[in-house]
Order: C-alpha cells, then structure tokens, then sequence
C-alpha cells in the first residue's frame, strides 16, 4: 500500500492508518474519505490527538486542502478519536 505524510507531524506512513480529508474537486465539499473513492485535493493525518490538534491549531489543514475548514468537520476530527 502507498505511504502517505502526516500535515502535522510530517511522519511518512501506510495511509490506511491514517485519517484522509478530502476537498471534492466538482462540489467543494470536505469530507472525511476512508474509502479514498472521492477525488479531489487530500490531506492525511495520524491516529493521535497531538497531530489533529496541530493541523486545526496552526491552520495546515486550510493550508493543505486550500480553503476554510468549516467548525465542526474540526470538531468531527477531534471525536474521530
């Protein structure tokens, strides 16, 4: 399986451990892709609490996807846990 690099941490790993949000390319819409059928602009992040907290904190997860975040797909990615 391809490895993937965590925004946050910067850890390369297998990228079924890891959470992908997706911006669709048509619609705009994030979402949070585990079945990685939607295409789009990807960010990956790890399993842990400290990495999602750094890529909402210091905004990586707008600058990576390329648009704002709404509230709660953050507040979704904190409960992902």
């Amino acid at each position: 399986m391809p490895d993937r690099k965590c925004i946050a941490c910067g850890k390369i790993q297998n990228r079924d451990n890891m959470i992908k949000l997706t911006k669709n390319f048509l619609t705009g819409n994030i979402t949070v892709n585990k079945n990685s059928k939607e295409f789009g602009r990807s960010a990956y992040i790890c399993y842990n609490e400290s990495c999602i907290k750094s890529a909402i904190k210091k905004n990586k997860l707008e600058k990576a996807l390329r648009c704002n975040i709404p509230d709660e797909l953050k507040g979704n990615l904190i409960n992902e846990l």
